[in-house]
């Protein structure tokens, strides 16, 4: 088993199951290998869980957001980019279990493997540690995200500001 005391100091969590973290770190290319079981259950738990935990912030810290708008940040926010950021932050790379195929290609790299990974994170933290856990979690590591987010969602393209203009107008861009 890898460093996982590190892992654990990295994300400012510390599991009473360990097992479950090792799990969230397990890509089914490793998993098929070794007959285990790889992370993607936890993946899927995880982003349901990040996407409640982000709606709600949404919903109690910028009340002057309208709902469409609400859904965009949310959306910027819960992506792949977003995620793999937070798993740079925090060294997830040093800590995945990969297959042979996976370490050939480069699959410690992978953007969508590290935000993978760190769904099912939130998931093992989320069932070791419960709710409030893994809110501090996603929102210390999301904050400045979902703020840069929120001041840019009523900005428009050019684009669609010429569309507007031009609707208003009652003329067509093509």
């Amino acid at each position: 088993m890898l460093n996982i005391e590190q892992l654990e100091q990295n994300i400012g969590y510390h599991f009473k199951d360990k097992t479950l973290l090792k799990k969230a770190l397990t890509h089914t290319s490793y998993a098929n290998e070794h007959n285990e079981q790889s992370n993607e259950k936890l993946e899927f738990l995880g982003d349901a869980i990040l996407e409640f935990v982000t709606s709600k912030y949404l919903f109690k810290n910028y009340i002057h957001l309208k709902e469409g708008e609400m859904t965009k940040v949310r959306a910027s926010v819960v992506c792949e980019e977003s995620l793999y950021k937070v798993a740079l932050k925090h060294d997830f790379s040093d800590f995945l279990y990969l297959g042979k195929s996976e370490i050939i290609n480069n699959g410690k790299t992978r953007p969508a493997i590290l935000a993978d990974s760190v769904e099912a994170v939130i998931a093992a933290i989320f069932i070791d540690g419960g709710i409030p856990i893994v809110e501090e979690f996603i929102i210390s590591n999301l904050k400045d995200s979902i703020e840069q987010a929120s001041k840019s969602v009523g900005m428009k393209d050019y684009k669609t500001v010429l569309q507007e203009k031009l609707q208003a107008n009652r003329r067509s861009m093509y």
